[in-house]
């Protein structure tokens, strides 16, 4: 009876600690200090938006909430295209050494009729050479109004999900999800979205970030 008895309680003590164990394993998944680099445009550079009001700024509140040892460096520019940010990248590669890129850039190319060949080639080189840098990506999916052309519209949106493909990247399939088609979530030029809109936008990205920052 007491070789029985003592067998039980062994074999709780071991589920306890195997069970200790594991909750120590679950959070040493974030415990592994991550530099995440944002590369975008207006639409991440707080444009007409108050200061610390801008997604990558809740990024860095939720990061903290959430006791996710990550730091943030926003590297976005107001009217930034991929052809810009493939030419500031390698020199932000090489001074933050970062885990996670995250591209947001694009828009700006069909905006100024850049071709759809120039857009894919520079996402191309933003992506070859983040993960040259061994980072991993996050590719932030745009899509453009119809009266740009259905076909080039249809053709601009699908350049995101073949270079996510192909790079094995993130993708987040639409940055504006959500935004789109609510005017009240936009700034008075119906271009930007407004400071209620970036919750949104954070949330967008934040299920296809996330899993990243627990990768070693």
């Amino acid at each position: 009876m007491q070789s029985a008895e003592y067998a039980v309680r062994l074999n709780n003590v071991w589920r306890v600690a195997i069970g200790m164990v594991l909750l120590l394993i679950a959070a040493s998944a974030y415990s592994a200090p991550k530099t995440v680099l944002v590369l975008g445009d207006s639409l991440s550079a707080e444009y007409g938006l108050t200061r610390g009001s801008g997604w990558v700024a809740l990024l860095q509140q939720r990061l903290q909430q959430q006791k996710i040892d990550a730091t943030l460096v926003n590297a976005s520019i107001s009217g930034e295209t991929t052809i810009g940010g493939k030419t500031r990248l390698p020199a932000l590669l090489s001074k933050h050494n970062p885990d996670i890129v995250v591209i947001e850039l694009g828009a700006n190319d069909a905006l100024r009729g850049l071709q759809l060949s120039a857009t894919r080639a520079n996402l191309d080189a933003l992506l070859s050479m983040s993960k040259a840098a061994k980072a991993k990506v996050v590719l932030v999916g745009m899509q453009i109004p119809p009266n740009y052309g259905a076909d080039y519209a249809n053709q601009f949106s699908q350049l995101f999900s073949t270079a996510a493909k192909q790079y094995k990247a993130a993708l987040v399939p639409f940055f504006m999800q959500g935004i789109a088609d609510q005017p009240a979530m936009f700034q008075a030029d119906r271009m930007h979205p407004n400071e209620q809109a970036q919750p949104q936008l954070l949330d967008n990205v934040w299920p296809h970030l996330k899993p990243l920052l627990s990768v070693r």
